[in-house]
């Protein structure tokens, strides 16, 4: 029994993608999504715990999803909440009780890094937690609200992207609280507690696809991976 788990957080409806099937269904060079990011998680470490949080209505369309593509590497699918922070609260509740590490992920990232996701598990197992980011190309501006705007140095900020990963103990933790409005992700659920997140680099093609160009963007990787084979 394997004492890491990946949770891949998948129960948005999708909305702005403008289509009839939310963008974790969708094909990318002809494998859905979700499947593509299970299967990097799974490459990793064929004995992590994978679980699959949908909503409890896309059960049946996922499985019929994995009987068509015969995909065949082992999850488990738990129901998703009314937001975010419930859906990873449930994921965390079906843990193991072996389970000492957990990667919370955003099942739409399809492109991560084998390196970044075995880094966070060996960072937060030392440190407690293990955040993938990036830093920032473009030029940023600090809006106020009389509608000036200044300009911030770059360097101090980062892109936060997924996977975040934390030992279960502290993690769960974290959850056992009434969700707030600040929670953006699982690492302020974290340092609600008061305890500092430990940074690592992620990789630049981990987007998170959301939009029609982010689809169009995520065709274009997965073909450069192809031919990089």
């Amino acid at each position: 029994m394997t004492n890491k788990a990946a949770i891949l957080v998948a129960g948005g409806k999708g909305t702005r993608m403008g289509g009839p099937v939310a963008k974790q269904y969708m094909p990318v060079a002809g494998k859905p999504v979700l499947m593509r990011t299970l299967s990097v998680f799974h490459k990793v470490d064929p004995t992590i715990d994978l679980i699959l949080v949908l909503p409890e209505s896309d059960f049946l369309y996922w499985e019929d999803l994995c009987a068509q593509f015969k995909f065949k590497i082992p999850h488990r699918l738990v129901a998703g909440g009314n937001s975010r922070f419930q859906s990873v609260r449930n994921g965390l509740h079906s843990l193991s009780t072996d389970t000492k590490l957990v990667a919370i992920h955003d099942g739409v990232r399809p492109f991560v890094a084998e390196s970044v996701i075995s880094e966070s598990f060996e960072v937060a197992e030392q440190a407690g937690s293990a955040i993938a980011v990036i830093a920032l190309k473009d030029s940023i501006r600090k809006l106020r609200d009389d509608g000036k705007s200044f300009y911030e140095e770059r360097q101090y900020f980062r892109l936060v992207q997924t996977p975040q990963t934390f030992q279960v103990d502290k993690i769960k933790k974290a959850f056992a609280v009434t969700e707030l409005q600040q929670f953006t992700d699982d690492a302020t659920v974290y340092e609600n507690q008061g305890w500092q997140v430990t940074l690592i680099s992620g990789n630049p093609e981990n987007i998170k696809i959301t939009t029609p160009e982010d689809l169009g963007y995520a065709e274009f990787i997965a073909a450069k991976q192809l031919s990089n084979r």
